[in-house]
């Protein structure tokens, strides 16, 4: 699996605050045999996420996109309408399954408005920006994942488990 990481944060674009979740998340993923093949940070600015977005998931190389940061109740937090302005599908049991698991730890996850979708034959999935709150939802979800890139790019065998 080929993945790409977008971290969303007005303070680290300008250069205020150091990226702490996108590498994290890299670790992580290379840990699961999964090849990160970009990470970027851009502004919390609608047009800014959507167009990188958009670049990933259309270049035909990613088959997961992660974002980390935007996802709260703040002015400035966009991620998640960026990310329903460029997917072709929802996938609302992943945002779900991420404050479920997260509720556990903190009151604050019901804040989260994180959302998963589908563009093309990718992945799209809405992380927070702490390191801890993007682990842990990534490992909430990444059960699935596998499975749903599959799906989304093609695979027509039987979901049942043995």
């Amino acid at each position: 699996m080929h993945a790409a990481i977008l971290t969303v944060s007005d303070k680290g674009h300008r250069g205020e605050r150091e990226d702490l979740s996108g590498p994290v998340l890299a670790a992580w993923l290379a840990e699961q045999a999964v090849e990160v093949i970009a990470q970027k940070m851009v502004p919390d600015e609608v047009e800014a996420i959507s167009a990188q977005l958009v670049e990933w998931a259309d270049g035909g190389t990613c088959d997961l996109i992660l974002t980390t940061g935007g996802t709260g109740v703040s002015p400035r937090d966009v991620t998640p309408e960026a990310t329903r302005a460029v997917v072709s599908r929802e996938i609302p049991g992943m945002g779900e399954a991420m404050r479920a698991a997260s509720l556990k730890k903190t009151p604050f996850a019901m804040l989260s408005r994180a959302v998963a979708g589908v563009r093309g034959r990718t992945l799209i999935v809405n992380l927070p920006g702490s390191p801890a709150g993007a682990i842990e939802n990534l490992e909430a979800v990444w059960p699935a994942v596998g499975h749903a890139v599959k799906k989304i790019q093609g695979d027509t065998s039987e979901c049942v488990k043995p």
